[in-house]
């Protein structure tokens, strides 16, 4: 009621002495954050922006908290401030900067403060009157919060809803937020919340609720998050099939070799794993042959086109689900069928590569026999005149550096079609009585420089 009372007489005031023509665009002469938050314990400042200049004007107002309750907290003018001495702890206000200061900030102090100014400008006799709004939050840093889960029991799909709490034990103003493997959980058709996020309720659960849960819980000064809370839903069973790494599978029906063991697999998708049962169709009924993931079939001991049957059964959901297939014998080669089954080991680019390998080695075979064949060689020496082998003795070391080289025979007694001669040595020989002969004065006489050996 002291808040607005000084606001009557404020209004009553400016009444008086309003003129036209007043300049309403001042209102933006004075700013104030419109929200602030703090710590509690610690000081706070209000602080007023005013963008004329203080001391030429005249100038007087209050401020006053009106959230949660009115009361005035300090009246001012250009020279004095009241405070109100009922307050236990009252702002400060230090002119003629008219911001307020509060020293200690606790929970009475949270809440919506006003601020009234009146405003006289030289030149113009009627004031201006400037209204401003802020508010204030008090909050204590929150603790490490906890997870507890309602009820503790193990949870069935489609049957049974979880309750998920986030509490703490120190803080205030606090929001709560939760996530599911680093993931946020948002409002849906089977997850709600309570206001502040505290509370988050599962109904009914199912298989994708299955995860590790955090929640973070935070005010406007500090944030915490919490150890992780496992959520297990049993399920099932889902996808069954029966599988088997032998003989051939096609729609239902598994064509294996008549003469070795086949093991077949009845795997589903459950939690926890299920109850097999493999049963054998008869024409008068049927026959449980085993219990367990894994079945045994020998072949040789079954009539052709045998029908079988895996069913699954979950023990805490209590559900089953069951598929059949037909097993038929017949002689295959194991290699053949697995290949048939998963395509041949090599691909066709494999193929290429060793074909094109193959070629290119073919080829440079025929082309080295062609060009380095020894009897070949003998025989060019053969068919080359007399005389120009004559002429070339005597030439002597005219053409030395032509026939420059290192020579290697091997001579079998015998005929001379019998001879090898290296390719690479093998150069402009004129008989067979100069091959022994030249060959022992190259080698005998060969220089350790061959520029020099040309010379002499």
């Amino acid at each position: 009621m002291e808040c607005v009372g000084v606001t009557m007489f404020l209004l009553m005031f400016t009444l008086f002495l309003i003129i036209p023509g007043t300049d309403s665009k001042c209102i933006e002469c004075v700013s104030l954050q419109p929200t602030q938050h703090g710590k509690m314990g610690d000081p706070m400042l209000l602080k007023v922006e005013t963008h004329f200049d203080v001391h030429n004007v005249t100038f007087q107002g209050f401020w006053c908290k009106i959230k949660p309750n009115n009361t005035l907290l300090v009246t001012f003018n250009n020279i004095n401030a009241i405070p109100n001495l009922r307050l236990k702890n009252s702002p400060a206000l230090n002119l003629p900067d008219v911001s307020i200061y509060f020293e200690h900030l606790d929970e009475d102090t949270q809440g919506e403060y006003e601020l009234q100014i009146n405003i006289i400008f030289p030149g113009i006799p009627s004031p201006v009157a400037v209204t401003k709004r802020v508010t204030v939050t008090v909050s204590v840093p929150v603790s490490m919060p906890v997870i507890t889960k309602t009820p503790e029991s193990e949870l069935v799909e489609d049957r049974d809803n979880v309750t998920l709490t986030c509490s703490i034990e120190h803080g205030t103003n606090v929001q709560f937020k939760w996530l599911k493997n680093n993931m946020v959980v948002g409002p849906s058709e089977r997850h709600t919340f309570s206001q502040d996020h505290g509370t988050l309720v599962i109904n009914p659960v199912k298989k994708e609720d299955i995860g590790q849960y955090n929640c973070e819980a935070q005010n406007h000064i500090s944030s915490k998050l919490s150890k992780q809370a496992e959520l297990i839903v049993f399920y099932g069973p889902y996808n069954l099939a029966v599988n088997s790494d032998q003989g051939l599978k096609t729609e239902g029906v598994f064509m294996v070799n008549l003469e070795e063991l086949v093991f077949f697999e009845c795997i589903a998708d459950s939690n926890p794993p299920n109850i097999c049962v493999w049963i054998s169709k008869t024409k008068n009924g049927t026959e449980v042959l085993m219990t367990g993931p894994r079945f045994e079939v020998k072949p040789y001991e079954l009539p052709q086109g045998k029908e079988f049957l895996c069913r699954a059964f979950n023990n805490m959901t209590k559900k089953q689900d069951e598929t059949k297939f037909t097993l038929v014998m017949a002689s295959l080669d194991r290699e053949k069928a697995k290949y048939s089954q998963e395509g041949s080991v090599l691909s066709s680019l494999a193929f290429i590569t060793i074909s094109s390998v193959l070629i290119i080695v073919c080829m440079m075979f025929v082309l080295l026999r062609k060009s380095c064949h020894p009897r070949r060689m003998i025989k060019t020496i053969y068919r080359r005149p007399m005389t120009e082998q004559r002429g070339l003795h005597r030439s002597g070391h005219e053409d030395a550096t032509e026939d420059f080289g290192i020579y290697e025979f091997v001579s079998v007694p015998g005929k001379m079609e019998s001879t090898q001669a290296s390719c690479r040595s093998l150069t402009r020989l004129d008989s067979v009585k100069d091959l022994h002969t030249t060959i022992y004065d190259v080698i005998k006489h060969v220089p350790e420089t061959p520029t020099l050996s040309l010379l002499k």
